[in-house]
């Protein structure tokens, strides 16, 4: 007997398999995609809070914001050049994209600039104070509802866990990516304040907080017993 040919759709299922860390979306598909979305907004919307509060930006909007009064670009496009360039550093330490991290790449840096224009600015320093807080609360919910989704890590979360995997300690990873960041951006005109000093002490235990209520199931709504919500 002669070995059947496989199938276009076959062929394409395994080219993505080897690309993408999801390419089927799990189901409940239309819950996971709304939370997913839901979360890359909130994102976007907390560091339009913290760059409007003008207290100090969160660590890697810091980058960003320098960035744009070095060359006259906005905060969001830096977002996503830098979160475009930082996925070509996955290549070499084989880390994989899946749906959410090519959303997060353009939705986060789209919705920063929006925001940055729909928010009124403020001198008021009560108001100022109070933008930055909710601004840590927001983006702690974004990464529940973002990494709640399961859909593939953020462009800069990716490059921590590829240097973890090559034997870094994640803290080890994290705090020298993001010491370097801030101080990048800090030196290109980037806002350090009070503000970049709250968001990295409160983001991990608030962030702790909201994850498990906004983590979607593993399996398949169907093996559990549980409605599809498709």
């Amino acid at each position: 007997m002669t070995a059947q040919p496989r199938s276009a759709r076959g062929a394409a299922s395994d080219l993505l398999g080897r690309v993408l860390i999801t390419p089927v979306l799990p189901r409940p598909r239309v819950r996971r995609l709304v939370r997913l979305y839901t979360g890359l907004v909130l994102y976007g919307l907390s560091g339009a809070l913290l760059v409007h509060a003008g207290l100090g930006a969160m660590p890697w909007d810091v980058l960003h914001q320098g960035l744009a009064r070095q060359t006259g670009l906005s905060i969001g496009t830096w977002s996503v050049l830098v979160g475009a360039m930082l996925m070509l550093l996955w290549i070499p330490l084989r880390q994989k994209p899946g749906l959410g991290t090519l959303s997060n790449v353009v939705v986060v840096g789209m919705t920063v600039d929006l925001f940055l224009w729909l928010l009124p600015a403020t001198e008021v320093l009560a108001v100022r104070v109070a933008l930055l807080g909710l601004g840590v609360v927001v983006c702690a919910v974004a990464t529940g509802c973002y990494i709640g989704a399961q859909l593939g890590p953020g462009p800069r979360d990716g490059l921590m866990t590829g240097l973890a995997a090559r034997g870094w300690s994640v803290r080890l990873a994290r705090t020298a990516i993001e010491v370097g960041v801030v101080a990048t951006g800090f030196l290109l005109g980037g806002t350090v304040g009070v503000g970049t000093l709250v968001f990295a002490v409160a983001i991990g235990p608030l962030a702790q907080l909201f994850l498990p209520l906004m983590r979607m199931p593993d399996r398949a709504p169907e093996a559990t017993g549980l409605p599809d919500a498709r």
